[in-house]
């Protein structure tokens, strides 16, 4: 069993999470991969297919691009009535971002929670070593 890559934190209102990864395009995809495992779980049963989308982005630094990118999938998961799972990001810099997204029609999987929105609150994105991790606290 491969190793978790993210863990839920202790909150009093919203979510709270930590997310690892080995370089920062891992850490976008891993969060951005914990925000819909929180949301929603794939249904058995359910066979669909998988569309994708380009995902662009820019910023002034590192924490509003990493927002950003959280929050443009999560409004984009509501637009299209999808729940994303794979996450390629072909470009990332401190200022902007350029990712290819799939997923499928949320009626695939069983919506669990609600995000409304990631959040700056306590917004962190540290490496320490070879290992980069972000806590993020989700709006619920």
């Amino acid at each position: 069993m491969a190793e978790k890559f993210y863990e839920i934190l202790e909150h009093t209102a919203d979510i709270r999470i930590r997310v690892r990864a080995k370089d920062l395009k891992s850490l976008f995809c891993n969060c951005a991969r914990a925000m819909f495992d929180i949301i929603a779980e794939k249904k058995e049963s359910f066979r669909a297919v998988k569309r994708e989308l380009k995902i662009v982005g820019k910023a002034q630094d590192l924490e509003e691009l990493f927002i950003n990118w959280l929050n443009e999938l999560l409004s984009l998961s509501s637009a299209r009535g999808m729940i994303f799972s794979d996450f390629k990001i072909r470009s990332l810099s401190e200022n902007s971002v350029e990712a290819i997204v799939s997923g499928e029609r949320s009626q695939s999987y069983k919506v669990n929670k609600e995000i409304k929105a990631a959040t700056y609150h306590e917004l962190q994105i540290t490496r320490i070593g070879n290992i980069w991790n972000a806590e993020v606290i989700f709006d619920v």
